[in-house]
């Protein structure tokens, strides 16, 4: 079988692999589902049937599988990778099935990934484009801290933005497409590869969650994804230093400017920012878009209506990633135009919520108070 033979089989393999295991895991709930099913009370749920939330699980039994038939020179670089996402991982499916993992103890067990990958590879951020830091990133301790920090983080924010049908993983998708292109387009097919592979595999759930969502990432399965998008973008910069490290920022933009702009929200309004609230930009979609204009729809059709307005917010900076991986100027304009556009979206969203709950809680008239069309009209003269 040559390369190219060997290349395509990866990925149908992946994608069968995870495909059938989502099945598999939605045809057995009645076995499993007191563990595993997602309740639908909550200040963050939209659901309306309770639905299994191990989804992580079928993702990570696709990508074992791609691994290891994969090439001897494609293992050495996805085979450390899936060794250090396990602690991620496995904290995030023990709060899937108990609910009692803190969030502290998941941010630390992904970070606690990303020093694990480090370890394993030897890769971490020694390049930001900051002067300063990059001076301070030259001290290995500092540099490994950093990039556990960043790696830990975009885990986070992948969980964050999981709140609808096909939102995480198709957002990830779009982040390893552009993350894989860009390594495609320096030579470096093997990273290339690697991305595709995991585009794969996510596709494989992403084809059970869309649209009618039987079944949810959950939390350990954005965190493996996050963890994968963010350690894969590290390792693009890191190989390829002619790529400017703007470009893979750009790729991650949208669950980094969800995540951002949460915290300073919830700061402003005096807040905790681990306290779960209903204000994230896709809830407003739901609230604004999906509850106006598809309202005739069913709820799991109404939900998937949301992910693809927020994949056009992912889409956009990863073309600019794309388009000029090697030119930091253009990134940086890139991310402010990007940045300029989810706030102007959320700005939008967020008026027309308020504008609609205003109605749904104005008094409406009755038939008694309304004035007959056949009286005569009451004089302003006394």
């Amino acid at each position: 079988m040559d390369p190219t033979e060997t290349n395509i089989f990866v990925f149908e393999l992946g994608l069968a692999v995870t495909l059938v295991c989502s099945l598999l895991l939605v045809a057995t709930t009645r076995w499993h589902g007191r563990f595993t099913l997602d309740a639908t009370a909550g200040v963050q749920k939209f659901h309306s049937v309770p639905t299994p939330r191990i989804g992580g699980l079928a993702i990570m039994l696709g990508l074992i599988a791609a691994c290891a038939f994969s090439s001897e020179s494609q293992q050495r670089l996805l085979a450390p990778l899936l060794s250090a996402a396990a602690p991620a991982f496995l904290f995030g499916i023990a709060e899937d099935l108990t609910r009692r993992v803190s969030i502290g103890a998941r941010l630390v067990a992904t970070m606690a990934s990303g020093v694990a990958c480090w370890a394993l590879t030897g890769v971490s951020i020694v390049h930001t484009g900051v002067d300063l830091l990059d001076a301070v990133l030259t001290w290995l301790p500092l540099s490994v801290l950093f990039t556990a920090f960043a790696v830990g983080g975009m885990a986070n924010a992948v969980n964050i933005i999981d709140g609808f049908n096909g939102l995480a993983s198709g957002t990830v998708v779009i982040g390893l497409a552009a993350v894989g292109l860009i390594a495609l387009d320096c030579g470096d097919a093997e990273l290339a590869r690697t991305c595709f592979i995991v585009c794969a595999v996510t596709m494989g759930f992403f084809l059970v969650n869309f649209p009618f969502g039987k079944l949810f990432l959950g939390d350990g399965g954005a965190y493996l994804l996050g963890f994968l998008l963010a350690w894969l973008s590290v390792t693009l910069v890191y190989r390829n230093p002619q790529v400017s490290s703007w470009a893979p920022l750009l790729a991650c933009a949208y669950p980094c400017f969800e995540t951002v702009f949460t915290i300073v929200r919830r700061l402003w309004c005096r807040r905790h920012p681990g306290q779960p609230d209903s204000c994230h930009l896709h809830s407003l979609v739901k609230i604004a878009v999906a509850g106006r204009y598809f309202r005739k729809f069913r709820a799991p059709l109404r939900n998937a209506c949301v992910s693809p307005f927020s994949w056009v917010l992912a889409a956009v900076p990863a073309w600019f990633a794309v388009r000029f991986p090697q030119d930091s100027n253009l990134l940086v304009q890139g991310t402010l135009v990007s940045f300029g556009l989810y706030l102007a979206f959320y700005w939008y969203l967020a008026s027309a919520s308020r504008a609609r709950r205003r109605r749904a809680t104005r008094p409406q008239p009755t038939r008694a108070s309304m004035p007959s069309m056949d009286s005569e009209p009451v004089s302003a003269q006394s």
